[in-house]
C-alpha cells in the first residue's frame, strides 16, 4: 500500500505520522528518508505522541545513534546520520536493534542502512516543496491494521 499527504505545516506532518503511529506494533521497522530538514525527526515526534511520548522528549541527536524512549509499546529512535559505512552500523549492532519485537523502531536516514532494514520495513519518504511544505509518501505493508491508518489520514491526502 502507498499513500501520498501533502502536509502545510509542522503539524500536518506529526498529525500523518500520529495516524500511522496508531497502527505500528511492536518489531515494526519505520525507515524515513529525506533531506536534511525535511521533517523526519517531526515525523517521528508524531510517531512517539501516538505512542504516549510527549513530543519534547524526541530530539534530533547530536552524536547519539540509538535513543529509547518508554512508551506502549517502547521506541527505538535510530539516527543513522553519522553512520558511513554498513559495516559500521553492523559493528555497533544496529541489525540487533532492528529485530527487536518488544519495541516499534523509526530510522531516519534509513537509506544509508538499507541492506539491514526488514523486508516489511514501512518506508516514510519526506520531500520538500515549499516552506513549510512537505510531501510524504508512506509505502506499508498490505495489511488490515494500516487500513485504519489510511482512513484517519484521509484529510491530509491529495483530494481527501
Amino acid at each position: 500500500m502507498i499513500l501520498e499527504f501533502l502536509s502545510g505545516s509542522p503539524e500536518d506532518t506529526r498529525a500523518v505520522a500520529r495516524s500511522l503511529g496508531e497502527a505500528l506494533a511492536p518489531g515494526d521497522v519505520v525507515g524515513l528518508t529525506g533531506d536534511l530538514g525535511s521533517g523526519k525527526t517531526c515525523f517521528c515526534k508524531g510517531i512517539g505522541e501516538a505512542l504516549g511520548i510527549p513530543p519534547d522528549r524526541i530530539a534530533s541527536p547530536t552524536f547519539t545513534i540509538v535513543t529509547e524512549h518508554e512508551g506502549t509499546p517502547p521506541l527505538v529512535h535510530v539516527d543513522v546520520y553519522r553512520i558511513d559505512t554498513l559495516r559500521e552500523a553492523l559493528e555497533i549492532g544496529l541489525d540487533e536493534t532492528l529485530s527487536g519485537e518488544k519495541a516499534v523502531c523509526v530510522v531516519e536516514w534509513a537509506e544509508k542502512i538499507t541492506g539491514l532494514l526488514p523486508t516489511d520495513c514501512i518506508r516514510v519518504k519526506l520531500t520538500i516543496t515549499g516552506d513549510n511544505r512537505r510531501e510524504i509518501v508512506v509505502s506499508a505493508p498490505d495489511q488490515q491494521r494500516f487500513a485504519g491508518f489510511r482512513f484517519r489520514s484521509k484529510r491530509i491526502q491529495p483530494g481527501g
